[in-house]
């Protein structure tokens, strides 16, 4: 059976501008959208974190009213819990990207501490993205990117057409003026062409093998469009 490898986030906080830590992790739905739309189609799922630590849900993304109610909730929960792969992850620095049919990642605030200036995950974006597998990104998630440096020093990114949570959305979510840096603005000082859509609508863009999503809502179409690419 194929498989799919999942690239999360070990972090379970978020350092704020002020010092102070934000209790985080991975988003449920970014995670739990893709999971359903890949098993159904036949797809192994591999996680691997940074050290093999066992990933942590962000607890605000188990909220019904960021799940469009109670009953959605519960079922995120439910398929979340079903989750043994979260249990088992591999050492992110031991992991082959030829081994996969496809590499994702999901976000939540958690990226933002750890996987954007880890170079075992920077080094694995670059080999991805020459090797032409699919590769999506949602959310949070492309703070990744910002690890991908090539031996010139310059970002392997750099250049492509992407999306990730905009700084709309950061400020709607009540922690633009909290944050160290913004993700948006961080991606477009790389040299990213940066495709913003209104906040909190479902947006994915594609280029090239790089598939990304803007936001929560984007996650299960990112899912389809690389279910697309690996038919």
């Amino acid at each position: 059976m194929a498989k799919i490898l999942f690239v999360m986030t070990g972090s379970d906080h978020w350092t704020l501008a002020d010092g102070t830590v934000h209790p985080t992790g991975f988003w449920a739905e970014e995670a739990v959208a893709p999971y359903e739309r890949f098993k159904a189609a036949g797809y192994e799922i591999v996680v691997a974190t940074p050290g093999a630590v066992v990933p942590t849900v962000d607890r605000g993304s188990l909220a019904p009213e960021v799940n469009g109610g109670q009953e959605n909730a519960d079922r995120v929960a439910a398929v979340l819990a079903s989750m043994t792969e979260l249990q088992q992850p591999l050492k992110l620095e031991d992991v082959d990207p030829a081994d996969y049919a496809a590499v994702f990642y999901p976000g939540g605030h958690g990226p933002m501490e750890d996987l954007a200036v880890n170079a075992d995950s920077g080094k694995l974006l670059l080999r991805v993205l020459d090797s032409g597998l699919p590769l999506g990104i949602v959310c949070h998630a492309p703070a990744a990117v910002l690890a991908a440096t090539k031996d010139d020093g310059t970002n392997a990114f750099t250049g492509y057409r992407l999306t990730g949570f905009t700084n709309a959305e950061e400020s709607q979510a009540g922690f633009a003026d909290k944050a160290k840096w913004l993700l948006q603005d961080r991606l477009v000082e790389i040299g990213t062409d940066f495709q913003e859509r209104e906040p909190w609508a479902p947006h994915v863009v594609v280029d090239r093998n790089l598939v990304t999503g803007q936001n929560p809502a984007s996650a299960a179409p990112l899912a389809g469009e690389l279910l697309k690419k690996l038919a």
